[in-house]
């Protein structure tokens, strides 16, 4: 059997991660080496790009630090990844969110998507557990 880059790629790909998209507020849990020691350091803020596909796919993140900008690009299939969270979804109409780079304070903010999130615990068509009392009409004076 021919062994070939799609085969080994494959086995490199994770599935195990939350789904994100362009806009998203997200805290993304990095393993950091630092000698013999290892820690766990988060990275939080709004996914302003994602670029390639595959096993070299890539997303940017950009937070404020201290009143400055940092941006960091983290491949996606990355063994350092511990896991991602996504804290809030923004409602955007662009693929690239660069404008962001000139923005400060309020004028950066993204409005949040109105559709609510799915509960993953929640039951599909579960009725409610008390039943909602009857509407008795009220009898209405009659004038004279």
């Amino acid at each position: 059997m021919k062994v070939t880059t799609d085969m080994v790629e494959s086995a490199q790909i994770r599935a195990d991660l939350s789904k994100f998209r362009v806009g998203d507020q997200v805290r993304v849990f990095l393993k950091i080496i630092e000698g013999d020691s290892e820690r766990s350091q988060a990275f939080e803020g709004t996914v302003i790009g994602v670029r390639g596909h595959g096993l070299s796919k890539t997303f940017t993140v950009r937070k404020i630090s201290f009143g400055i900008g940092v941006e960091r690009t983290i491949p996606i299939h990355s063994p350092r990844i511990e896991k991602i969270d996504v804290l809030r979804s923004g409602h955007v109409r662009r693929a690239k969110l660069y404008f962001l780079r000139e923005r400060t304070g309020r004028a950066a903010r993204l409005d949040e998507k109105t559709t609510e999130r799915l509960d993953p615990h929640a039951k599909p068509n579960a009725a409610p557990s008390v039943a909602p009392a009857p509407v008795v009409p009220t009898p209405t004076p009659a004038h004279s």
